[in-house]
C-alpha cells in the first residue's frame, strides 16, 4: 500500500504541536470539491477560541487520547484524500506514530472503495479505518463494513460537545454513531464588495429576493444573485432554499420524503420568483466570468472556487444564507479493525485525527473547515474570512443525507426545481409529481 510522508520541517511542527497538545494534533481530512458544473454526486447516495481537550471519563472520550498500544501495531487506512491536502495529513499521521512507538500507520488510496472492501473486508484484508463521506455510512453499515461507534465509549453528548452541529447530525445513523466528523464543506454567497456594501447585505431569503428585485431593476444589465443550480437539474446547489424554508431533508433515515411540503412549495415559489430576476443561464463557469467582471453581485457557491475569485482580483465577502447541504468527512473504523484486535488503537487515532488542536493545524494548511467546535471558533480560523464564513454557513447547514434511500432525491428534486425555474410547472404540481417519483423509487428499495 502508498505510504505518504512530509519533509522533516513539516513533521517537526506538526510533531510539536502534538507534544505540545498533550498527544493530539490530527490533521482534518481535506473536503474534496464538486465538480464545477455539476453538483457532488459519488455515487448511489450523494448527488456532492482556544482549542480545549474534553474530559477524559468514560464517556466524554479524548481527543487526544496518547496511550500507546503494547507490541507493533499496523494500522491502515484507506482515503480519498487528494492532491496539496495529503501533505499535512500525513504529517499528522507521522507525528502520531513518532509519539506511539510500536504503532505503523499505512496510507493507501484505492480507486474504487466501494468494489474493494466488497471483496477485502469478508477476506479479512481490508482497511482498519475509512476517511471517507458521511453519505457513504448506510450502505457501509449495511454492508456490514463498518461497526457503530457507541460500544466504544463514543456518546452523543461527545458528539455535541465536540463537533458542529451538522457534522455530528451527519455521522449518525439509525440512532448509532458510525463515524467521526473531521472537515466540512458547503455553500454560501460570495459577493462582490464593490457592488455591496456590507451594510445593504440580505439578512433573509425574502430579503435576498427583495433586494435580487431592486437590482435588477436599478441596474437591467445586472443580476444581483448567481446559481449554478438556478435553471439546471442540481438539487445540491439549490438546497440552502428548500431548507432555509424549513424542509428537513429531501429523505430522512425511514425514507420518508419530504418534497410535497408547505415549506418545499415556499421554496418552490421564491425560486420561481428569483427566476424572473436571474439570468437565463447559469453554470460555474458563468457565474464565475460574471462575478470577475462586476455582471453579479453573489456567487452562491463553494469554497473550491474561492481559488479562482481571488485569481480574479475580486474583493469578496462571504454570507451565510439559508440551510446548505452539508457534505462531512469522516473517519470510519471497520469490522476488520475489530476482529483483530486494532479497534481500541484505531479509534484513539480516529479521536487524535479529528480533535482540535489538529484539526485547526490542517484547516490553516489546507484551508478547509473543521468539523471541531473549538477550531471553528479558534481566534486564528477566525480570522481568516473565508474560514470563518463558510464555517457560519455549515453551522446552519443540513448534513449531506448518509442513508441509502438518499439515491431517490437528486434526480425528481432537479427535474422539478427545472420545471420550477423554467415557469413550467406551478411549484405545487412541480413538486408533487417529484415527491411520487421519490416515494416509488424508495419503495423498491424496501
Amino acid at each position: 500500500m502508498k505510504r505518504f510522508h512530509l519533509s522533516f520541517a513539516a513533521l517537526i511542527a506538526l510533531l510539536a504541536l502534538f507534544l505540545t497538545a498533550c498527544g493530539g494534533a490530527p490533521a482534518a481530512s481535506p473536503t474534496t470539491a464538486p465538480a464545477a458544473t455539476t453538483a457532488p454526486v459519488g455515487d448511489a447516495t450523494t448527488p456532492p477560541t482556544d482549542a480545549t481537550t474534553p474530559p477524559t471519563d468514560a464517556t466524554t472520550p479524548p481527543a487526544d487520547a496518547t496511550t500507546a498500544p503494547a507490541g507493533e501495531v499496523k494500522i491502515t487506512i484507506w482515503h480519498q484524500w487528494d492532491g496539496k491536502y495529503v501533505d499535512a495529513i500525513a504529517a499528522a499521521f507521522d507525528a502520531y506514530e513518532a509519539s506511539h512507538p510500536g504503532v505503523t500507520i499505512d496510507l493507501s488510496k484505492p480507486d474504487d472503495v466501494n468494489n474493494a472492501l466488497m471483496v477485502a473486508i469478508p477476506a479479512g484484508e481490508g482497511p482498519d479505518i475509512i476517511g471517507w463521506a458521511n453519505d457513504q455510512i448506510g450502505q457501509s453499515a449495511m454492508a456490514g463494513s463498518i461497526v457503530a461507534l457507541d460500544d466504544y465509549g463514543i456518546t452523543q453528548e461527545f458528539l455535541t460537545s465536540t463537533y458542529e452541529p451538522a457534522a455530528v447530525n451527519g455521522v449518525v445513523w439509525q440512532e448509532k454513531i458510525w463515524g467521526l466528523p473531521e472537515s466540512q464543506e458547503g455553500i454560501a454567497l460570495i459577493y462582490n464588495k464593490a457592488l455591496v456594501a456590507e451594510a445593504d447585505l440580505p439578512t433573509s431569503l425574502d430579503d435576498l429576493l427583495v433586494k435580487a428585485t431592486a437590482f435588477q431593476e436599478a441596474n437591467p444589465d445586472k443580476t444581483y444573485v448567481c446559481n449554478q443550480g438556478f435553471g439546471t437539474q442540481d438539487a445540491y446547489h439549490v438546497a440552502p432554499i428548500y431548507f432555509g424554508f424549513g424542509v428537513p431533508a429531501y429523505v430522512d433515515d425511514a425514507g420518508v420524503a419530504y418534497v410535497n411540503t408547505p415549506e418545499m412549495i415556499q421554496g418552490g415559489e421564491w425560486l420561481a420568483a428569483m427566476s424572473k430576476v436571474s439570468l437565463s443561464e447559469q453554470s460555474y463557469d458563468i457565474c464565475k466570468a460574471a462575478l470577475a467582471e462586476g455582471k453579479v453581485a453573489m456567487w452562491w457557491t463553494g469554497p473550491w472556487a474561492i481559488a479562482g475569485i481571488e485569481e480574479d482580483g475580486v474583493d469578496y465577502g462571504i454570507l451565510s444564507m439559508g440551510k446548505p447541504f452539508v457534505g462531512i468527512k469522516t473517519l470510519l473504523l471497520t469490522k476488520n479493525a475489530v476482529d483483530r484486535g486494532n479497534a481500541e488503537v484505531a479509534l484513539d487515532i480516529m479521536k487524535y485525527f479529528t480533535s482540535a488542536e489538529v484539526q485547526k493545524v490542517i484547516a490553516l494548511a489546507n484551508k478547509t473547515i473543521p468539523a471541531a467546535t473549538a477550531a471553528v471558533q479558534d481566534a486564528e480560523i477566525q480570522a481568516l474570512p473565508t474560514l470563518a464564513g463558510f464555517g457560519v454557513a455549515m453551522n446552519a447547514g443540513v448534513p449531506m443525507a448518509n442513508t441509502p434511500f438518499a439515491s431517490a432525491q437528486w434526480t425528481p428534486v432537479g427535474d422539478a426545481s427545472i420545471a420550477i425555474f423554467s415557469g413550467s410547472q406551478a411549484p405545487a404540481d412541480a413538486l408533487a409529481a417529484a415527491q411520487t417519483v421519490i416515494e416509488d423509487a424508495i419503495s423498491q428499495m424496501k
